[in-house]
C-alpha cells in the first residue's frame, strides 16, 4: 500500500489523494518499460515511471522519470533499490 506526496511529478496520473498497491518484483527482468516503480534514494522513496531498461558492467538498470517532469531522474535505478511495482491505483 503506497501513498503519495504533493510533488506533482506524476500528475495527472497520481497525486497526494491517490493510493496504490505495489508488489515486490522477483527479479530484474520483471520490470518493464512503462511500469511505475517505487525505489530508494538518498532523498527517500520516489515513485516514477520506467522509460528505459539497460545493462552495464554493474548489471541491469532502469532510467525513470515522473510523468510530469521534463528531465529523467539523475541516476540509474538498480534492482536492489526497487521497493515495488505499482499494480493498482485507488483514487
Amino acid at each position: 500500500w503506497a501513498s503519495f506526496t504533493n510533488t506533482n511529478s506524476m500528475d495527472p496520473f497520481l497525486d497526494e489523494t491517490s493510493h496504490a498497491i505495489e508488489i515486490k518484483p522477483e527479479d530484474p527482468s520483471a520490470i518493464k518499460i512503462g511500469d511505475i516503480i517505487s525505489y530508494k534514494t538518498v532523498y527517500g522513496i520516489l515513485i516514477h515511471r520506467v522509460i528505459e531498461v539497460g545493462e552495464d558492467q554493474n548489471g541491469i538498470y532502469y532510467i525513470v522519470k515522473g510523468d510530469n517532469n521534463r528531465p529523467t531522474d539523475p541516476f540509474k535505478v538498480r534492482f536492489d533499490d526497487v521497493q515495488g511495482v505499482v499494480v493498482a491505483i485507488i483514487y
